[in-house]
């Protein structure tokens, strides 16, 4: 690993409900990257080699250290507990951004961010940021209970305190999310934001939609999906290598391009991160991910290799 690449952990603190709230600062101690409120980073786990992201949690305007929170799940596919296992002070990673897929519309009049589980991360950093600007907002946290309510310390003793609504599964009726009575009224200056669980965000948006919130202010991020990747079999070409091959129906575009020497960039395997976005020249994309916008599907000109698949043949720009 490089230098300006390599990040140490300067610190780790252990948080209700099994997350790791954990610091990187660059190795060389070179000034920090800067980053808007919504970004994440890359974290590569040599271990498992796999590569996975995590929302960043700290203020926009920090300039010492990235902060990331991580939940053990023991129904991950092994990255979660990798970083929990791995990610002890002082060791070292190789980090990637930040990006930002999630951004902020600071020109909004009011905000609202729901956040159920440890899809709180990124509205942390933006209720941050929204709170230096002065803005109207309203964060919604929901949890299982106050137990596992990470962050809970921090957020109580924050300056914007006042504008953090907690949400908890064990309580009564009354106390836990009620998008009819928590969802403000559309209008083009209200922006939504939501991250959690597949479950709860398609609950928030097709509520919020069919509301009259339009499309374009309902901002989300998925931080895991549930995909299927079977389907029929189908040609890809590859314009620029000249090379066709047949995806199976228990293969991915990512891999089987792969194993004829044409590397496509994976990392979240899951459709969420956007990494392994490929431009598409003509044919029917089915497209699997949840990193596309509607909008991005119907152009039909790019699609995620390491899910999507397609519908006859497929004629990438590769």
């Amino acid at each position: 690993m490089t230098d300006a690449n390599t990040y140490t952990v300067s610190d780790r603190f252990e948080d209700r409900g099994d997350i790791a709230r954990i610091r990187f600062t660059p190795k060389s101690g070179s000034k920090l990257p800067p980053f808007t409120a919504g970004a994440h980073i890359d974290i590569y786990l040599p271990d498992v080699d796999m590569w996975r992201q995590y929302s960043l949690c700290s203020d926009p305007a920090e300039t010492g250290f990235y902060e990331i929170g991580v939940l053990k799940d023991p129904n991950s596919r092994g990255g979660s507990t990798a970083v929990h296992r791995l990610a002890v002070e002082g060791a070292e990673f190789k980090l990637d951004g930040p990006r930002n897929h999630f951004p902020l519309d600071e020109t909004a009049a009011r905000t609202v961010l729901l956040g159920g589980g440890i899809g709180v991360t990124p509205m942390i950093a933006m209720a941050k940021r929204l709170h230096a600007l002065g803005k109207d907002f309203t964060l919604h946290y929901c949890t299982r209970s106050d137990a596992v309510t990470a962050f809970k310390d921090a957020l109580d003793s924050s300056e914007f305190a006042d504008k953090v609504v907690y949400h908890f599964d064990d309580q009564d009726a009354d106390q836990r999310l009620d998008l009819a009575r928590d969802l403000p009224a559309p209008a083009s200056d209200t922006h939504l934001y939501v991250c959690g669980p597949q479950g709860f965000m398609d609950w928030v948006i097709s509520t919020a939609e069919s509301d009259g919130h339009a499309r374009a202010n309902v901002h989300r991020e998925y931080f895991s999906a549930d995909v299927d990747l079977s389907g029929d079999s189908f040609e890809v070409e590859c314009a620029e290598s000249g090379i066709t091959v047949t995806i199976g129906p228990k293969d991915t575009i990512a891999k089987a391009l792969a194993k004829e020497g044409i590397k496509i960039e994976v990392k979240c395997e899951e459709g969420v991160c956007g990494t392994c976005i490929t431009d598409v020249l003509s044919g029917e994309i089915d497209h699997r991910d949840q990193f596309l916008t509607e909008e991005e599907r119907e152009d039909g000109d790019q699609l995620c290799a390491c899910c999507s698949r397609g519908k006859g043949k497929l004629v990438l720009d590769i």
